[in-house]
């Protein structure tokens, strides 16, 4: 199992740690356009590999996408990261361009690679590597859900005062800070629907701490946050590599789904071996279609900004 990160920033490092870390990939390749970048933060993260007791192997090159050949999971974090006070969308002029050129090396390289986009705006970025590709919708994965859906166990799990092992709970829809539509409604304690703990008005404040999850962080850290969606991407690529049929909320192309065509958006789906095994279609009140189709939107508004 060889997995490649393209991008050696703090995303991209900390995705390389935790895929080694966790053991089941025999190679991470670790990819960045600036010289001697990658290799640095491999020969870094190699030095704890007897300290973490992993044998996964982490090689660094510079742009050199040979070295990528035979991935079977290929994960693009390169793009300008957020600064405080921009929105992912503001991102896409530059990103787009980037994000194009890596999937289209990766899979000169690695043929039946599966891609996971991180890049943000990553629904956008999603649909246009589906675009300018054409690779099957099964092969093409956006990480959204993953870690909204992480940050908003954290808010209920705070809220509940509970640990956060007793919660569940998913966001879907658009990665953004208007798009996220965290279930509330569904949320359990231990199965028990979080709405028998919490009061509605601290349930709302619960949604709205998670749709502004990210731009919190990038406020306090004056740039992206790196460990949670290191871990996110890193559960992802294990239940491909391992074929666990695990559900995750990604961002996928749709063709009918949820009442959407011809667009990314985050939808729980089954992940294995072949990248995306199924869409799962969950029951959704008026209200929470309404937040979908409204985040539709959004994502739409942002799509139109490309030039495919």
């Amino acid at each position: 199992m060889k997995v490649t990160v393209v991008g050696a920033g703090a995303v991209g490092a900390s995705c390389a740690e935790y895929i080694a870390i966790k053991n089941f990939a025999s190679e991470v390749v670790v990819l960045d356009i600036k010289e001697g970048f990658a290799e640095g933060k491999a020969m870094d993260l190699m030095q704890t590999a007897s300290l973490n007791g992993f044998d996964t192997k982490i090689v660094g090159v510079t742009d050199d996408y040979s070295k990528t050949a035979g991935s079977d999971i290929a994960v693009i974090t390169s793009g300008i990261p957020r600064k405080p006070g921009m929105t992912r969308e503001e991102l896409i002029g530059i990103n787009a361009g980037i994000v194009k050129t890596v999937s289209s090396n990766l899979i000169k390289h690695s043929p039946n690679v599966i891609l996971i986009v991180v890049s943000n705006p990553m629904d956008t970025m999603a649909y246009l590597v589906h675009k300018s590709t054409g690779l099957p919708k099964n092969r093409i994965i956006g990480m959204g859900g993953a870690l909204d859906s992480a940050r908003f166990k954290y808010r209920l799990a705070e809220a509940l005062e509970a640990p956060i092992s007793d919660v569940d709970g998913m966001v879907i829809g658009g990665h953004s800070d208007t798009g996220m539509v965290p279930l509330t409604r569904h949320a359990t304690r231990n199965s028990v629907k979080v709405s028998e703990f919490l009061s509605e008005d601290r349930l709302s404040q619960v949604a709205e701490d998670t749709k502004v999850g990210g731009a919190t962080l990038t406020k306090l850290l004056g740039t992206s946050a790196w460990y949670a969606p290191g871990a996110a991407v890193s559960s992802l690529v294990q239940a491909i590599a391992c074929d666990q049929k695990k559900m995750f909320p990604c961002s996928v192309m749709l063709d009918g789904e949820y009442g959407l065509k011809d667009i990314c958006i985050g939808v729980p789906v089954i992940l294995g071996r072949n990248g995306i095994e199924k869409i799962v279609a969950i029951d959704l009140n008026d209200a929470e279609k309404a937040k979908m189709q409204e985040s539709a939107v959004g994502v739409r508004a942002t799509n139109g900004l490309l030039d495919v």
